[in-house]
């Protein structure tokens, strides 16, 4: 394993949206399954749940449940194929690593706290490529030495 991805390549992976032909096309190209983290997982899947619940109270904003869903069921049947495999992380250790990313960064760029994790994780893994399309995280990520390919 050579990448790791943010929550924002799952979204384009699973909902299409003008980033997605540039995830879809990296996917084909991979080599072997992606890592992903259960945090990421977590993020994803809770992420998707806000969404149905914004579109549910105020159909302009979010996506439909239908749509959520197919994005939850997606993921997990890619989960069961091997497309993905989650990675056990030794999170004591991406918690300081993430603490020293916010020192360093977060006054300056600032960062939410879930992009210091997804980047703490990639580096904590020792992969080079991150895969992001938030422009903020792939600052961080580039200043942390990582290439961003997507």
């Amino acid at each position: 394993m050579n990448c790791f991805p943010d929550t924002s390549f799952l979204c384009a992976l699973y909902r299409t949206q003008v980033n997605s032909p540039r995830a879809d096309q990296f996917m084909l190209q991979l080599n072997g399954a992606l890592g992903v983290s259960s945090l990421l997982l977590l993020e994803f899947r809770q992420s998707v749940r806000l969404q149905i619940r914004l579109h549910q109270n105020d159909r302009h904003k979010g996506f439909s449940q239908r749509e959520g869903l197919q994005m939850l069921n997606d993921l997990q049947t890619d989960l069961n194929s091997g497309l993905l495999t989650t990675i056990p992380v030794d999170w004591s250790s991406v918690h300081q690593r993430a603490e020293a990313l916010s020192s360093a960064h977060t006054q300056a760029s600032g960062h939410r706290l879930v992009d210091l994790l997804h980047v703490a994780t990639a580096l904590h893994l020792g992969v080079t490529e991150f895969l992001t399309f938030d422009g903020n995280q792939k600052t961080l990520a580039e200043a942390e030495g990582l290439v961003v390919p997507v």
